[in-house]
């Protein structure tokens, strides 16, 4: 693009983005930009410096590669991780036809069809399907070397931010959150914590086409999108503080869940069991007290002692309730699962596990059983921890010759 078209670009988008950064949005009434520019002495975040996670999230991804293969592989080998043996489904262009167009079994109407016109029987039909299946499942190595990545990296995070904030006033005093603001200097250490944080969440926007697609991707994408635009907006509105205490209220529970994963695949029963329950205390004490304490209650009422409510306000407040709408939903799942926890007495039958979307769910398995279709039984690899977000466990997999299990 030439210089004249690019600079008549900039000209039609001049008013864009005027009204888009009009500081009556950003900041509380009496304070503009000019307020907050850097000087020798006082940095202030400005907007631009967002940017700077776009190529450290490539960078983490670069990292993440290179720890994958050299350490989380040989690591899983020598802590005895076993894969099952995967039989391969024989070549056959009509099933794979209606494989790739459904990603399912066939129903009893279908398996008949298809065995008719491939001159199969029914049953070595339904056993292609399950060897198809089973091959297609992430294997456990995958999934240990992602729960060993996040493991490190939540770790990382939480120890740098404990390191960070231990001497903050505002650590231990909520009112200090709003002391000044939003004329609040900006610390490098800070600033470098932020940008950690910010970059790895890019990072697993970028990444999620070729990391396990698990059963809550949905409600994955909806946290990673609000998680980006609390941190990009609580830095550009200078709610810095605020903001780490939000990064490292949510890195604790985080440093509990992926080895409680990670022992989960390694069928370390005792181990896995002790840090579920480790994690589900940390994680239902952290988001659903001192989140709404600490950071809802400061937020919302606190800040009002100082400025009176501007767009930023508002808009910085929905962003955490919908946050805090997606901790109840995975503290629900987790009280389930503590509940079958009780019940069992251990991990072994739960309610869902990090399955990837090529497990079925149970509303499936039961319209499976209804149609006449083929149905499902647990794996015998067993059950499977998921993330912050992906906090449930589960038994479901691959096609069987026609016998369900329920839990």
């Amino acid at each position: 693009m030439s210089p004249s078209a690019c600079w008549n670009v900039y000209r039609m988008m001049l008013p864009w983005n005027e009204w888009i950064w009009a500081h009556e949005y950003w900041l509380p009434p009496g304070i503009t930009w000019e307020d907050m520019k850097e000087t020798e002495e006082i940095r202030y975040p400005q907007p631009r410096h967002l940017l700077l996670s776009i190529p450290l999230a490539l960078l983490l991804i670069a990292v993440r590669f290179v720890f994958e293969r050299n350490v989380a592989i040989p690591l899983s080998r020598k802590m005895g991780l076993r894969e099952k043996v995967r039989r391969k489904a024989a070549p056959n262009p009509i099933l794979e036809a209606f494989y790739t167009m459904h990603r399912r079994a066939p129903k009893a109407e279908e398996l008949n069809a298809l065995a008719k016109r491939c001159d199969l029987q029914p049953r070595q039909v339904e056993r292609w399907f399950r060897y198809q299946w089973n091959k297609d499942r992430p294997s456990l190595t995958k999934k240990f070397c992602e729960a060993s990545w996040r493991f490190t990296f939540y770790f990382t995070s939480f120890s740098m931010g404990l390191a960070v904030l231990y001497d903050k006033p505002w650590f231990w005093d909520h009112r200090e959150c709003w002391v000044g603001y939003p004329q609040q200097p900006l610390l490098p250490s800070i600033f470098a914590y932020y940008m950690l944080e910010l970059s790895f969440y890019w990072s697993l926007v970028f990444t999620l086409p070729f990391d396990i697609k698990r059963k809550d991707f949905h409600e994955q994408i909806l946290h990673h999108a609000i998680t980006i635009f609390l941190i990009s907006f609580s830095y550009c509105a200078n709610y810095i503080r605020i903001g780490t205490l939000v990064l490292i209220i949510h890195d604790a529970s985080d440093c509990f869940l992926e080895p409680t994963k990670i022992f989960n695949y390694l069928k370390w029963r005792q181990t896995c069991n002790c840090l579920f329950l480790a994690f589900s205390a940390v994680f239902l004490f952290t988001r659903l007290v001192i989140f709404p304490y600490k950071v809802l209650y400061n937020t919302y009422y606190y800040s009002m002692e100082l400025f009176q409510p501007f767009f930023g306000y508002y808009f910085m407040n929905a962003l955490l309730m919908i946050l805090q709408l997606l901790h109840i939903f995975w503290s629900c799942l987790i009280v389930h699962m503590i509940y079958r926890f009780t019940q069992f007495g251990g991990m072994e039958k739960d309610l869902r596990s990090d399955s990837d979307e090529t497990d079925n769910d149970t509303r499936k398995e039961k319209e499976a059983k209804k149609n006449g279709s083929i149905h499902y039984e647990p794996s015998s690899n067993g059950n499977c921890l998921s993330k912050d977000t992906s906090l449930q466990l589960n038994g479901r997999s691959p096609p069987t010759n026609g016998h369900t299990k329920t839990r």
